[in-house]
């Protein structure tokens, strides 16, 4: 299986500036003949209110059922990690990281859920996915409890 596409790992590398500058890197699928599902989640997902310039926070779970590629994860960490100084709103973070996603590596199926803490006292979710997941994988939950503020 040959590396020399990628450019992030084993190196030392800056937060990309934003996420039109990050580089969302992918790799062969070593298991081509089988279907299995590879989940990322990120509790501490950052990005900036495009109005106040605020910090907004979600925890972000991805999901995905890779067929001729997957996902460099050290190129997925500084992707997300480029949204913190970026302005957006949470339909527009959630619904961008699944289409460059998508395009980057074309899953056979791909659902992220954005689980966004609360702006005004609303907590928003964002739900994307390509349609319907294969029949013949296992596809857990995302489990991440709808916002309960101290109660």
């Amino acid at each position: 299986m040959s590396h020399d596409t990628l450019t992030l790992l084993g190196e030392k590398t800056p937060i990309p500036v934003s996420p039109a500058e990050a580089v969302l890197e992918k790799v062969p699928n070593p298991h081509m003949a089988e279907k299995y599902l590879v989940r990322f989640s990120c509790p501490e997902f950052t990005s900036l209110c495009p109005i106040t310039g605020q910090p907004d926070f979600a925890h972000l779970v991805i999901d995905y059922v890779p067929e001729s590629w997957i996902v460099e994860s050290k190129s997925l960490k500084l992707y997300l990690s480029s949204f913190r100084n970026h302005g957006a709103f949470h339909e527009d973070c959630t619904v961008g990281i699944a289409t460059k996603i998508k395009e980057t590596i074309r899953p056979l199926w791909l659902r992220i859920g954005g689980y966004w803490y609360p702006r005004g006292g609303i907590p928003i979710d964002i739900f994307y996915h390509t349609g319907e997941p294969p029949r013949d994988v296992w596809i857990p939950e995302q489990a991440v409890p709808s916002y309960r503020g101290r109660g």
